[in-house]
C-alpha cells in the first residue's frame, strides 16, 4: 500500500480543488449526481442492515462501502469540494476566484441533491410496492429518523440549532478526512482502508451529513414522516451545510495546508 507523505497528498488536494473549479458544468453536475445517488444507496443499505440486525454499529461499519465506491470512480460530494476548492483559492492558483469556488459548490449541491432525491423516490416505490401499501419497516425507520432529526432539534430552540451545527462540523471533519484518505495511497486497498475509518466513525456517531440528508429527509417525507419541508430546510439542511463547510475547512483543509504547505519557520537548533 504505497503511502504518500503529507506534503505530497496535500499538494494533490490543491491540484484536485483547482481541477474541480475549472471543470465543465456538465461534468460537474454528472459527477455530483452520481455521488449523491451512490451515497444514498449506501445509506439505504446501512439502515436496512440496522433494521435487520437491531445493531446500528453494523450499519455504520458497512456504510463506507458507498463512499469508497464513489471516490474510486472520481465522483464529487459537496462535503469534499467544501475543503478542496478553497485550497486552490488560498494557494493563489492562476485564474481561481471566489466566484469560481461558489460556482463549483452550487453545481455540486444541485447534482448531489438530484442524485439523492432520485434514489429517495426509487426506494420509496420499493418500500411501498409502488405506493400501494404502507411503508415497510425500513421506510418507517427513515420516516422516524426524519422526525427526530428535525423536530427533535427544533424543540430545543437555539440550543438545538447549535447542537445540529456542531454535529455538522464534526461530520465533515471526518468525511473530509475520508476524502483526503483517497489521496494518501496509490493503491486501491490503501485508499479504501484510509477512507473507511473516518466514514465509519461519522456514521456511527450519528453526525449530520448534508448529502446523506438529501436522501433521508425527502424519503422520510414521502414515507409520511411527521415533519414538513420547511422543518427539513431550516432545522437540518441549512445548518448542516454550514456546519459541514466550517468543520471540513477548519479542521481538515486549513490545518493540513498550514502545516504541510505553508509551514512555519524551523527553529534554530542552537
Amino acid at each position: 500500500m504505497a503511502y504518500l507523505a503529507p506534503s505530497e497528498f496535500v499538494t494533490k488536494m490543491i491540484d484536485a480543488g483547482e481541477s474541480k473549479i475549472f471543470m465543465s458544468t456538465r461534468d460537474t453536475i454528472i459527477r455530483a449526481y452520481m455521488a449523491g445517488a451512490i451515497l444514498a444507496l449506501a445509506a439505504v443499505f446501512a439502515i436496512a442492515v440496522t433494521v435487520q440486525t437491531g445493531l446500528p454499529i453494523v450499519g455504520a461499519i458497512l456504510f463506507p462501502v458507498g463512499f469508497c465506491m464513489l471516490y474510486l470512480l472520481g465522483f464529487d460530494l459537496l462535503t469534499g469540494v467544501f475543503v478542496l476548492a478553497p485550497l486552490a483559492l488560498i494557494d493563489k492558483r492562476p485564474g481561481v476566484t471566489i466566484s469560481g469556488v461558489l460556482r463549483n459548490w452550487g453545481l455540486v449541491f444541485v447534482g448531489n441533491f438530484g442524485g439523492a432525491f432520485t434514489v429517495a423516490v426509487l426506494m420509496s416505490i420499493i418500500y411501498t410496492y409502488g405506493f400501494s401499501t404502507e411503508p415497510n419497516a425500513i421506510g418507517q425507520k427513515i420516516a422516524a429518523i426524519g422526525h427526530s432529526r428535525t423536530v427533535g432539534y427544533a424543540q430545543y430552540g437555539a440550543a438545538g440549532m447549535l447542537t445540529l451545527f456542531i454535529r455538522g462540523m464534526l461530520c465533515n471533519w471526518m468525511v473530509s478526512t475520508g476524502v483526503v484518505g483517497a489521496m494518501i495511497s496509490t493503491s486501491v486497498s490503501g485508499k479504501v482502508i484510509a477512507m473507511w475509518m473516518p466514514i465509519m466513525l461519522f456514521f456511527a456517531m450519528a453526525f449530520e451529513h448534508s448529502v446523506v440528508n438529501m436522501f433521508l429527509f425527502p424519503s422520510g417525507l414521502i414515507m409520511g414522516g411527521d415533519f414538513s419541508v420547511m422543518d427539513y430546510i431550516v432545522w437540518n439542511e441549512i445548518p448542516t451545510v454550514l456546519g459541514n463547510l466550517v468543520g471540513g475547512l477548519a479542521f481538515t483543509g486549513l490545518t493540513l495546508y498550514a502545516t504541510h504547505v505553508k509551514t512555519g519557520a524551523k527553529r534554530n537548533a542552537f
